[in-house]
């Protein structure tokens, strides 16, 4: 199925943060709304426009994405005649995308908010130690593997001991991502970062450093998605979805069928597929960074490179700002937030880069993004290709 110029992004939003974390000790329904204000503003539409609503309800943790549809519906005064709350983790946001653009195109609604938000650093709500009760979990909890580093952790010793992966090349990913950090005076982190430092910061889960590790904060994320008849009266120019896939291969880690892979590789194919564009049109590549190791395995997943590749794909820099392959370019889960479940921001970053709005670390030029979203353990995929005009 081809989705061009069927259904389009015409509004992104999120909620300041200071020092990670969310002003005046606000809830996580409280920041849903400013994000949702913050979109529709941005698209021109008003809160009665919206009929669909996507939510990526609670599973298990406090203050991460706390509340299903029905409930945050129910606080924005929406009275939506399609919901969703589907939960993949951090990749729920570009499988809302997908099921967002199928529900318009099936005539189910025609104006779709997809909202996310999370406390988690104002709560202290994730930990080494706290993991979501999964029954999965039975096989990995009893023998003290911290969730969820242990799992990476495992990930990139395999990923190091088959393919010659070095730390380094896993340092060469949170420097890149600092550098545009420093671009963002929206991003956490901004200090300048060496590999270095990385290789020197504590160990945190052998052989993940602490900053081989994303951050922990708050943060909350909105993105509108209309029928093409619809973008036409939106206050600008609408980003198309072009493409998107979603996948799982596992779940808890014990499960996963191969440690250097993940279910991008099918992911990835079905939005390359349905986009009809190939690997050398792609401008600008938001990838889901929860540590250093994803974007590797996950850039050998989508085919960038062939397996084992990853690390010299990126060395010198290739993915950091003046790059020819230029990679989370708000500063990413490294050094721009985390809260939780990222997969929101890498859209909303995405759809700033190709409106051209992103100052001084628009990429130039860029008219077509891929988007990552990995959620759980490695465990779920989901990618979609945007474009303009």
């Amino acid at each position: 199925m081809k989705m061009k110029d069927m259904t389009a992004i015409v509004g992104v939003g999120d909620v300041e943060l200071e020092n990670g974390k969310v002003k005046n000790g606000m809830s996580v329904l409280q920041i849903q709304a400013l994000a949702a204000k913050s979109a529709l503003e941005d698209a021109g539409l008003e809160k009665k426009d919206v009929d669909g609503i996507f939510v990526a309800g609670n599973w298990g943790t406090p203050g991460v994405g706390a509340h299903p549809s029905a409930v945050v519906a129910e606080y924005l005064g929406i009275t939506p005649k399609y919901l969703d709350s589907t939960n993949i983790g951090g990749s729920s946001f570009e499988a809302h995308v997908g099921h967002a653009a199928a529900a318009i195109q099936a005539g189910k609604c025609e104006v779709a908010l997809i909202v996310f938000g999370s406390t988690q650093r104002s709560q202290k709500s994730r930990s080494l130690d706290g993991r979501p009760p999964f029954l999965t979990m039975q096989y990995e909890t009893p023998f003290g593997l911290p969730f969820p580093a242990g799992a990476y952790a495992m990930a990139t010793h395999r990923h190091m001991h088959q393919y010659g992966t070095t730390p380094e090349q896993l340092a060469e990913v949170a420097v890149s991502a600092r550098k545009w950090a420093q671009l963002n005076p929206q991003a956490t982190l901004r200090d300048p970062l060496t590999v270095d430092e990385v290789l020197n910061s504590p160990m945190i889960c052998d052989p993940l450093r602490k900053l081989d590790c994303c951050l922990v904060t708050d943060g909350a994320g909105a993105v509108v998605i209309v029928s093409a008849e619809r973008a036409g009266d939106c206050r600008k120019a609408p980003v198309w979805v072009l493409g998107q896939g979603e996948s799982q291969s596992h779940w808890s880690i014990q499960a996963m069928p191969d440690l250097t892979t993940s279910s991008a590789a099918q992911s990835g194919k079905t939005a390359f597929e349905m986009a009809g564009v190939t690997h050398d049109d792609i401008d600008v590549l938001e990838i889901y960074d929860s540590f250093t190791i994803t974007p590797l395995i996950t850039l050998e997943a989508l085919g960038f490179c062939k397996p084992g590749e990853s690390g010299p794909l990126v060395a010198n820099q290739r993915t950091a700002p003046g790059g020819d392959l230029p990679m989370n370019t708000n500063g990413g889960g490294l050094s721009y937030a985390h809260p939780g479940m990222y997969g929101i921001f890498l859209l909303i970053e995405a759809v700033r880069q190709l409106r051209g709005e992103c100052d001084l670390r628009q990429v130039v030029d860029a008219k077509i993004a891929l988007v990552n979203g990995t959620g759980g353990q490695l465990s779920a995929t989901s990618v979609c290709i945007l474009g303009r005009d």
